[in-house]
């Protein structure tokens, strides 16, 4: 059963240690967009070809929040896939303290993941009492408008250049017939929007202070507040965006339908998708073009226990080919995401993607809410502003009163 693979430096080289059986091996995640599936193919096509195994795919259609119930109930109940995708953080923790997920601290040490890794972060957000319960896969950050040139054309608008400058072109969008910001309706959209702000719109020491050290004052105070009325302009530039899934509302800036979009830079693959370029086609604004900062967040795969030897090795093989040099190109050139290995060559990266790898050149990264938060609370945040978004009587003070209840209560 204990088959390891070894990292030979610049080449990828996965050797067994014993005769294995080829194995079917079930994979699930969230990935069925366009860009997405485009970057899940490139996992499957590199697990197929260099070992001796199948990837299953186990694509479970809408967003996390609808997947991950489906997914630990699985395991919890008995069922377990081979593989799945989370969140770097929290959301698998409950899984990992009750024994369910698989100890990879052999094959992290045999690729040298604690060398290679950046942010070492994200391997720490993989670490329990000392042992590795997952492979880290790509960062991904919140922080990003993403911007139609069409549509700033179409109004007569100059493309804007930060967050200031993009609410102020809303009224003429609008009178053009253009929504000024997509926004689809779910609480995981609009909470991570918020979000958003909060990191862009303010010194990073407030984030911090409210998601880190749980500080109910400071989330109740004048300078959160302040994001808060930024929400409820985001709530009225949004208010015509009659879509659900994120994708759409990307598809909403792709089209010219609308001015912008506040999302992560998985929105990226879906401008890939509609072979559009950036800087020519659409402009991408970290940080909302304020504070080019970015979120050290992303996804990474964890692995159920099994009986099974044959599953188990080939659970193993995948582990160490997902942290592979070129898996790790492949997948993130096409899912708009940065590599957690900092030794990869992206030179064929496109200004967005570039933009992230600058700024991750800096250091000037911070952790993701889901590895700050329990997914109990971020549960409660995510149903405050569907219900804010879906509310215009829910004023922002209102809002912020509840919001600091579930920071004092916060774990």
């Amino acid at each position: 059963m204990n088959i390891l693979r070894t990292v030979f430096a610049g080449t990828t080289a996965l050797c067994a240690a014993g005769a294995v059986s080829a194995a079917d091996l079930e994979v699930t995640h969230w990935w069925t967009s366009g860009g997405e599936a485009a970057a899940v193919g490139e996992l499957a096509k590199a697990f197929n070809e260099k070992t001796e195994h199948n990837w299953v795919d186990g694509a479970i259609a809408g967003s996390g929040s609808t997947a991950r119930p489906i997914m630990i109930s699985r395991i919890t109940g008995g069922d377990p896939m081979a593989a799945t995708q989370f969140n770097h953080g929290r959301q698998a923790e409950e899984l990992v303290e009750a024994g369910l997920m698989r100890d990879l601290t052999e094959i992290a040490e045999a690729g040298n993941w604690r060398e290679v890794i950046n942010p070492p972060s994200l391997l720490d957000a993989c670490t329990v009492d000392g042992k590795v319960y997952c492979a880290p896969l790509n960062i991904h950050s919140w922080q990003w408008l993403w911007l139609s040139h069409k549509a700033y054309e179409d109004a007569g608008v100059a493309v804007p250049t930060n967050w200031d400058e993009f609410a102020a072109a809303a009224p003429k969008l609008q009178a053009a017939g253009i929504v000024p910001l997509a926004m689809g309706q779910q609480g995981w959209q609009q909470s991570g929007a918020f979000n958003v702000m909060m990191i862009s719109l303010l010194p990073k020491d407030v984030y911090l202070s409210v998601y880190g050290d749980k500080d109910a004052d400071k989330a109740a105070g004048p300078e959160v507040a302040r994001i808060f009325a930024a929400a409820a302009d985001a709530r009225a530039m949004s208010a015509d965006s009659n879509v659900q899934d994120w994708n759409q509302a990307t598809n909403m800036v792709i089209t010219g339908k609308a001015g912008g979009q506040i999302m992560g830079d998985w929105a990226q693959g879906e401008f890939q998708v509609a072979n559009m370029t950036a800087g020519e086609d659409y402009t991408c604004l970290p940080g909302l073009g304020v504070n080019k900062t970015l979120q050290a967040g992303g996804d990474a795969f964890y692995f159920p226990v099994l009986s099974d030897g044959d599953l188990n090795a080939a659970q193993g093989e995948l582990a160490a080919l997902l942290l592979e040099p070129e898996t790790q190109v492949a997948f993130n050139l096409k899912k708009g995401s940065l590599p957690v290995r900092g030794d990869v060559d992206l030179s064929t990266a496109n200004d967005c993607m570039q933009k992230g790898l600058d700024i991750l050149a800096t250091g000037d990264a911070i952790p993701d809410v889901n590895q700050l938060v329990s997914s109990d609370t971020r549960t409660q945040i995510e149903e405050l502003f569907t219900e804010f978004f879906a509310d215009a009587s829910m004023t922002p003070e209102a809002a912020q009163a509840r919001f600091a209840d579930i920071i004092a209560d916060a774990d």
